[in-house]
């Protein structure tokens, strides 16, 4: 087989020492060096000088947890890097060691033979450290509202029933007024803002509970963690804007397309990245991003079209986009999500307008071109004739009988 990288590396790497593989095939050459290294940062520092003496060009490595992580920051300077995804190298044959491992990376690098995984440039990899952790710390606040509501069941505090958001700014007023002290239903309901006065007979009635000095104390510390909470979340917010300043104008685009908040913009972003050149065209992105069928084909039978596990948290961005443009009124979403919903169930129609999402802001990013949308009445313009042939039957099974007259004649 054809040698395309005559000096290269491949790295076993591990949480507390890393096994480099050099294999040298050139000029009728073969050499092959191994050494072992400490994750320290001073023994990986020796681990690049060591191959720049030995005029390395290409360094491989596997994707093992977060432990590649330094490695990669501390030789993406010096050399051309690749992180292999480890499942690419289960089905080769051969003894399991670490020096094995890395010289088996280093063969199939010298020949061509490795895929690499898509990592972003350290700008992004920073701004994509920030969308995760704020979407966990969301994740957080949302189990803390949870158990602030399962105290209040516990005196018999109806407030979630009658109140959409328990911790808005009624409902907080309130839980304010009865961690205090206060227990007299009408005046707690008197706190109510907004529309819901409205409701201000139903808050008495669920405002009244046996509530103790257990549950004032319980109510203040989860109020306290949720304020703490929501404290980090403004502040990683301010992180990621000002992260986020290179790429304001693509941010401004995408923002655009139906469904896409400023905050979802950015985890997308984060994830896939600005430079749109990493795939090579819109299905190969929605193929990455896994929120397109599995192909799962033999023997001419398609046996199942459940998608792959892919990325968590975009799709979690693509999925929280979808339910929010499927909802957007006059959209296109709209209408493919209420097709698919009726034939294939909300899920599935959830996902396949995640893929849509996906598919339209790589289209128009890689075109340059501003979004358009395609209208609610797509579907109907597209399938004229079909749509026509359904409502005639239609209204034929309800007893009438229809003649059709294009509007220019009739006029």
């Amino acid at each position: 087989m054809e040698i395309l990288h005559p000096r290269c590396c491949g790295i076993d790497v591990h949480k507390a020492s890393v096994c480099a593989c050099i294999s040298i095939k050139e000029a009728g050459v073969v050499e092959k060096h191994k050494r072992r290294f400490d994750t320290t940062t001073a023994q990986l520092r020796e681990l690049v000088l060591w191959l720049q003496q030995q005029q390395v060009s290409k360094v491989a490595m596997e994707a093992t947890g977060v432990y590649w992580k330094p490695v990669w920051n501390l030789l993406e300077e010096e050399f051309e890097l690749l992180l292999v995804n480890p499942q690419h190298l289960k089905s080769i044959p051969g003894k399991k060691t670490d020096f094995k491992d890395g010289e088996r990376i280093a063969d199939l690098l010298q020949h061509g033979l490795l895929r690499g995984s898509f990592v972003p440039p350290r700008p992004i990899r920073e701004l994509r450290d920030l969308t995760r952790m704020r979407a966990t710390l969301a994740q957080e606040r949302s189990s803390i509202i949870n158990r602030i509501e399962k105290t209040l069941e516990d005196p018999n505090l109806k407030l979630g029933v009658v109140a959409s958001d328990v911790v808005g700014a009624s409902g907080r007023a309130m839980l304010e007024a009865v961690v205090r002290g206060e227990t007299d239903p009408a005046v707690l309901a008197d706190l109510a803002k907004g529309t819901l006065r409205n409701k201000i007979p139903q808050l008495k009635l669920a405002l009244q509970g046996k509530i103790t000095d257990h549950h004032r104390f319980m109510l203040r510390q989860w109020l306290d963690m949720l304020d703490l909470v929501d404290r980090k979340i403004a502040l990683l917010e301010q992180q990621i804007v000002e992260h986020s300043r290179p790429f304001e104008a693509m941010i401004h685009t995408w923002m655009q397309v139906p469904g896409l908040r400023r905050i979802n913009a950015f985890s997308l972003l984060a994830e896939i990245g600005a430079d749109m050149s990493q795939f090579p065209s819109a299905a190969h992105l929605a193929s990455w991003a896994a929120v397109c069928p599995g192909n799962r084909e033999s023997a001419g039978k398609q046996s199942s079209g459940k998608i792959r596990s892919g990325n968590p948290w975009l799709r979690r961005t693509l999925c929280e986009a979808a339910w929010a443009a499927s909802r957007t009124k006059n959209s296109y979403f709209r209408a493919l999500y209420q097709r698919l919903a009726r034939v294939r169930g909300k899920n599935r129609a959830l996902i396949a307008v995640a893929h849509s999402l996906l598919v339209t802001v790589y289209s128009f990013t890689v075109a340059g071109q501003p979004y358009q949308d395609l209208g609610l009445d797509y579907f109907n313009r597209l399938h004229k004739h079909h749509l026509e042939k359904t409502l005639i039957k239609r209204l034929e099974k309800l007893g009438h009988r229809v003649i059709l007259e294009p509007r220019g004649n009739a006029a």
